[in-house]
């Protein structure tokens, strides 16, 4: 990946928080939407989510998951110019008695500090979904695929 390319990725993932969650749910594709913190280095995206949610029993059915990390609408002329990033890659529950989950945890407090109440809740745990590839759309006909080292690569900013 050519380095404006890859800093134009990193700078996509930095500034949004949300995004699209698709799970297989009883066999089907379900999308959701959930808010995500980085872990260092692309090592994982995390994600802190109900066990009462549909999409946790999916990821602990099929841990194949993918994100969609999308631009704002408005920040390209046209929404198929939009920059974004679809992550492919293995969810997995995070123990809560782990440094880890210690470190998921303070990464996304930092990013969501009203959240903290949610993680008293019994129900909640942290997720977290480590890539197996990524593809990213720069804008019109600018897209490219890269594989987990690549991308730690880039959040590393080693590109």
């Amino acid at each position: 990946m050519e380095p404006t390319q890859a800093a134009a990725l990193k700078a996509l993932l930095e500034s949004q928080q949300i995004a699209s969650l698709a799970t297989l749910h009883k066999g089907d594709p379900a999308v959701s939407m959930v808010p995500y913190a980085l872990m260092p280095e692309g090592k994982g995206f995390v994600i802190h989510i109900s066990s009462l949610a549909t999409h946790t029993a999916d990821m602990l059915a099929n841990p194949s998951v993918s994100l969609l990390v999308v631009a704002p609408p408005g920040s390209a002329p046209s929404p198929q110019e939009l920059q974004r990033a679809s992550v492919q890659g293995q969810a997995r529950q995070c123990s809560g008695s782990s440094a880890e989950h210690t470190q998921a945890q303070a990464l996304y407090l930092a990013r969501f500090p009203q959240s903290e109440p949610m993680f008293g809740f019994s129900d909640f745990s942290l997720f977290i979904v480590e890539p197996r590839s990524l593809r990213f759309v720069r804008g019109f006909a600018q897209a490219t695929s890269i594989p987990a080292e690549e991308f730690t690569s880039v959040m590393r900013g080693a590109s």
